[in-house]
């Protein structure tokens, strides 16, 4: 029989260390906020009971009436919440409480303004808000037992906040978590129920679970409240969304928000609606004013609620929304769904499709929404979320019309990096005789921005969207059109200009193309394997040269994304285009028995490929050929 364990000092994380010092000295203006976090960790504990327990009803141990509890203590100063909820065992309280990296408290310091107003949505939004209690505790005392437990088999953990805590068996005959707060010198004012009642109620007043506090009586004698032995509900313990829109305010939409999404900034937008017939629901869906640390972790959401008629089943319910929309936070309340839902009848069930569906729907009707009436809204949306919200044009079929609508690019119009284009501003601007949407695509904003495959519709005039993210590529893939117009790489296949080129123009070309035929083939032989073809261009008005690819094949830079994360792609071999009205391209016409001149050819292909942000294959060949260029110049050879 293994050894009972004894009292231990361990620990904390380091980043813990750093955030304890943080709520202490640097938010302490803010301190109000650890009640709400408190409670809020009590009604998520109630709410994972009430789920285990659906398929586990001993769990309730003859106590099923789930609550929160507030008290306070002037004598001991001390402010205790405590709730029969599912509680911790011991390797849960280590892992949940001394240690935070799944957290991602590094992230979070990191952040960090120095601006305490600024700085305090960040404790929600980091799921770091238990330790928000050392805001105005000098020492906190867990006591809690996990449902299903002994009652020999709780645990007691404390700490001062000075980088270390204690943890050890106990006794605790109920259930759930009791969380003590032994005060600061000077923070007597938090030591009054009416106060206690103002923060419960300003943060906490939509929490389903009720919040009891032990009523108080006005002593007329002794001119002060006094407790009495029964008890009182604070806070409203009602389901808002289950409550009709006309009765609801803002407040109390925003104060919502704040508690389901654990999030100190008020949200974006909302939608809130019944949907009924074949299937009811509720739909109540918040748009967040700012991107959690995480949100590029697909693995990793914590989005939708899922809850069925009023009652709890799911925290992260993935199957209502997909990874493309996972920053949308809220609720969704079924009328249809079993008590008893599992992941695996979610991922089956054909009501979830319609619920999933029709939810959707509901946030891109939002989203449309704050694009049309509130621009400087959805631009802030599309800071924080674009580049999430760009992965549906390839995830989401059914709705890619809508997305493509929603997608917004930067482009040579505005020419800055500012993603404030969409398509139908795009097309709204083509060019008389224009058939194509054009963009290039690159792994930054300046090299997309000084492609020379834009050099000719810059001349023209023709607007380029620039796709600087990784994500775009994904885009353009499965986006091939838009309101009837094909998308074009200028950077894939022949240049097809259509109406806006002239005959003189198109003349032109085919007689540069006889006139260099001799030349391309030469450079063709110079460079063997490492091209596909060489060929005249007339896309390039500075430029010397440039790599194209041909149309059906992988782009370069798709090819270099791929290349990066360990992905196979097929051997990529370039079309090299030459600029025949650039002097270099003239000079190597008029001397193709140069004995330099396969020299020349491979520095005109490894600078093509650096202009368009490339890596040169053999460094040190390409460095010594230009060197010997160079060094034959500066002696003065021709």
């Amino acid at each position: 029989m293994a050894a009972t364990p004894t009292k231990e000092t361990l620990g904390f994380q380091a980043e813990v260390k750093q955030l304890l010092g943080l709520m202490i000295h640097s938010l302490y203006s803010n301190k109000e906020i650890f009640l709400r976090e408190l409670i809020s960790n009590a009604s998520d504990a109630c709410d994972k009971l009430r789920f285990e327990a659906l398929t586990a009803n001993s769990l309730y141990e003859n106590d099923p009436d789930l609550r929160i509890r507030v008290r306070f203590d002037p004598k001991a100063r001390t402010i205790t919440v405590s709730d029969n909820g599912i509680g911790m065992s011991r390797d849960e309280v280590v892992q949940n409480i001394g240690t935070i990296a799944k957290s991602g408290t590094r992230e979070f310091l990191e952040r960090l303004t120095g601006d305490q107003a600024k700085d305090a949505h960040l404790i929600g939004q980091f799921g770091v808000g238990f330790y928000s209690s050392f805001i105005a505790a000098d020492r906190v005392t867990v006591h809690t037992r996990r449902a299903g437990l002994e009652a020999s088999e709780a645990v007691r953990w404390e700490s001062d906040g000075g980088g270390e805590y204690t943890i050890e068996p106990a006794d605790k005959a109920d259930r759930g978590t009791e969380v003590t707060l032994h005060l600061r010198p000077g923070e007597d004012e938090l030591l009054d129920g009416h106060r206690l009642r103002g923060i419960i109620r300003k943060y906490s007043d939509h929490i389903l679970v009720p919040i009891v506090m032990k009523q108080e009586e006005w002593d007329k004698d002794g001119k002060v409240y006094r407790t009495t032995g029964k008890d009182e509900t604070v806070n409203q313990a009602s389901a808002l969304w289950a409550r009709p829109r006309g009765e609801i305010t803002a407040e109390e939409y925003e104060a919502f928000y704040k508690h389901v999404a654990h999030d100190f900034e008020p949200p974006l937008a909302w939608a809130h609606a019944r949907v009924e017939g074949k299937k009811e629901y509720i739909q109540l869906l918040y748009l967040p004013s700012r991107a959690p640390f995480d949100l590029w972790d697909r693995q990793h959401r914590r989005g939708v609620k899922l809850y069925v008629r009023r009652v709890f089943i799911m925290d992260d319910a993935e199957h209502l929304m997909p990874p493309y929309l996972r920053f949308v936070r809220g609720v969704i309340d079924s009328n249809d769904l079993p008590l008893n839902v599992s992941r695996e009848i979610l991922q089956e069930s054909k009501d979830v499709e319609a619920i999933r569906a029709g939810s959707v729907r509901r946030v891109l009707t939002l989203l449309d929404d704050l694009a049309g009436k509130e621009p400087e809204k959805y631009a802030r949306f599309w800071k924080e979320f674009g580049r999430v919200f760009k992965e549906g044009a390839g995830e989401d079929d059914a709705n890619r019309e809508r997305i493509a609508k929603l997608l917004r690019f930067a482009s040579t119009h505005a020419d800055t990096d500012e993603e404030s284009a969409s398509l139908t501003d795009y097309v709204s601007r083509m060019k008389p005789g224009q058939e194509k949407i054009y963009y290039v695509t690159a792994e930054s904003f300046s090299a997309a921005k000084n492609s020379p495959h834009l050099e000719v519709f810059r001349k023209k005039g023709v607007e380029v969207l620039l796709l600087h993210d990784r994500v775009d590529e994904w885009v353009v893939g499965h986006l091939t059109e838009f309101d009837g117009k094909p998308l074009q790489s200028v950077a894939k296949g022949r240049l097809e200009l259509g109406k806006l080129e002239d005959d003189e123009e198109k003349q032109a070309q085919e007689k540069d193309a006889g006139e260099f035929k001799d030349l391309t083939e030469r450079v063709k032989n110079a460079l063997g394997e490492r091209v596909k073809e060489v060929r005249v261009t007339h896309r390039l008005t500075e430029s010397p040269a440039c790599l194209v690819s041909d149309q059906h094949d992988l782009g370069a830079n798709l090819q270099r994304i791929l290349k990066s994360v360990g992905q196979k792609s097929p051997e990529w071999k370039p079309i090299l285009e030459i600029n025949p009205r650039h002097p270099l391209v003239q000079r190597m016409k008029a001397g193709m028995g140069d004995p330099r001149f396969d020299d020349m050819s491979h520095i005109l292909f490894d600078q093509s490929l650096l202009a368009e942000g490339g890596q040169v294959e053999d460094p040190a060949g390409f460095v010594r050929r230009l060197n010997g260029l160079m060094l034959q110049l500066s002696s003065g050879e021709s």
